[in-house]
């Protein structure tokens, strides 16, 4: 596998930076949710919060994406820091303003959660940009690697994040939580702009184009054979993951204390950490597209056995395999986005992709919810059909209802996995995606970074780093009109049809 290459250092300035803003986006987002529960005492408030980040979330991925598309990269980076930044100040002076938050049917209190909502989301701006800057200042061979490390931060934002919230608001409310995060803000701003990040300029007539273009966007999707399947496929595995979402802390809590399991998901979180850093030293296989399918196989069969046994230490071992593997899933999906899609679209392309798979997950939860606790948990409680039919050895109760939705899920994934394998849009995609064996640049220079370290080889005289088509060459860029050739960004040299 090849190292990583490119401009490191402005890479590595951006990640800290990244972890600086994104700890404290999180903490506002984990801060708010325990303060207003433990101000109003009001499961509906609580439950309205996740409710409003996960459908925002889904609402402005688009437009996040034509964001970040149509402005250089610096500044949509400033631009997600500075609304943030705004939005949590103006919260501040409402917080400072209001003496008394009790009441949960409070206009102040929802406009004080609503402010601070709108400014953690504003960070989405931020976690749209990263995947792009990678294909900007990283070598084509040493993405995926980047990608582990893009995992690693976020998966060390939510460790700190799942430590430092509840001290603060234990210590002293939100207002500790707001003044911190006002200062880190200004902090991360400050330092962004001493950041030089080599902006690639669009080529005049190209396919970048002003507004969100959504009809654009989807006309380059739908020109990479098997791309939008990709995107269906990752849609309906976040489905299926909002039962994981909904009934996991149920299906914990029903086998340990509350503290425990509270210290159990602080360690089982550097399964994330741990899987990024993983990725980040060995990489990715040639077959981003194979490895992402087989990964989901892992996780779904990690679904289906641990809740065989009503056990703390299978679940245990489970949650963390699957920990683990969830970065090399994510890995593979931007490092095949980041291949497959035009630089000047791929801001649009990750926040369609974001704002798909994000609306899955919450609907399943509203789903399963209401399921798991009148269809199973009857079914496997004593004296139901199913307690009868498997619990002499599966064993009967509530919590073997929700292994139960675990288990039948998890086989569910494993089929449509399998049959997305087997399917004429992955063999397309996965030939399309597959990188030589040889990524070793020749003694001209093709193959290897061009001046913009993007890996597609020397900058024609149009400045977008591709080059230009020889005699015999087979030049297939997506044009401005979103035709696409065979729908791959071919690297380097271009070989003969």
């Amino acid at each position: 596998m090849p190292a990583i290459h490119g401009h490191l250092k402005t890479f590595y300035q951006l990640l800290a930076n990244t972890l600086l803003v994104s700890v404290m986006n999180y903490t506002v987002w984990f801060a708010v949710t325990f303060w207003v529960y433990l101000e109003t005492r009001s499961v509906f408030a609580t439950g309205m919060i996740s409710g409003i980040f996960l459908v925002l979330t889904a609402l402005t991925g688009i437009w996040f994406g034509s964001l970040v598309d149509g402005h250089r990269k610096k500044t949509a980076l400033q631009i997600s820091a500075a609304a943030s930044l705004t939005l949590y100040a103006v919260a501040f002076a409402v917080y400072l303003a209001t003496p008394d938050f009790s009441d949960p049917a409070s206009a102040r209190l929802w406009l004080f959660v609503l402010l601070l909502m709108f400014g953690v989301i504003a960070g989405n701006i931020r976690g749209i940009a990263l995947p792009t800057l990678v294909t900007l200042l990283i070598e084509e061979g040493g993405r995926d690697r980047a990608n582990g490390l893009v995992g690693t931060v976020s998966g060390g934002s939510m460790l700190v994040t799942s430590v430092i919230s509840g001290v603060l608001v234990a210590f002293d409310g939100m207002r500790s939580v707001l003044l911190l995060t006002i200062v880190v803000l200004i902090i991360a701003l400050a330092h962004l702009a001493f950041v030089p990040i080599p902006e690639r300029v669009a080529p005049v007539g190209g396919s970048a184009t002003g507004g969100v273009d959504l009809r654009g966007t989807l006309r380059i999707i739908a020109g990479v054979p098997g791309l939008f399947a990709l995107i269906l496929f990752t849609t309906f595995n976040n489905f299926l993951g909002g039962v994981f979402m909904a009934l996991a802390d149920a299906y914990g809590l029903s086998l340990v204390s509350v503290q425990t399991w509270g210290l159990l998901w602080g360690v089982l979180s550097t399964g994330f950490i741990v899987g990024g850093l993983m990725v980040a030293r060995t990489g990715l296989s040639r077959r981003p597209v194979r490895l992402l399918l087989l990964v989901n196989i892992a996780l779904w069969t990690v679904i289906v056995v641990f809740p065989l046994w009503a056990s703390i230490i299978p679940l245990a071992i489970g949650f963390y395999a699957y920990m683990v593997l969830v970065p090399y899933a994510e890995a593979a999906e931007q490092t095949i986005l980041q291949q497959a899609v035009p630089y000047e679209r791929q801001g649009r392309v990750f926040g369609l992709a974001q704002s798909a798979e994000q609306a899955a997950s919450p609907l399943t939860a509203f789903l399963i919810s209401p399921i798991a606790q009148f269809v199973f948990i009857p079914f496997m409680s004593t004296g139901g059909a199913g307690a009868d039919l498997i619990g002499s050895w599966f064993g009967t109760g509530p919590a073997r209802g929700l292994a139960l939705v675990f288990v039948l899920t998890g086989i569910i994934g494993v089929i449509a996995t399998t049959l997305a394998m087997l399917s004429r849009p992955y063999r397309r995609l996965n030939a399309g995606i597959a990188r030589p064996r040889a990524a070793e640049p020749d003694e001209d220079g093709s193959g290897g970074a061009g001046p913009d370290g993007d890996g597609r080889g020397l900058a024609g005289p149009d400045g977008d780093g591709r080059g230009e088509a020889g005699p015999g060459e087979d030049d297939r860029r997506v044009t401005g009109a979103g035709g696409v050739g065979d729908g791959i960004i071919r690297t380097g040299v271009a070989g003969p049809d």
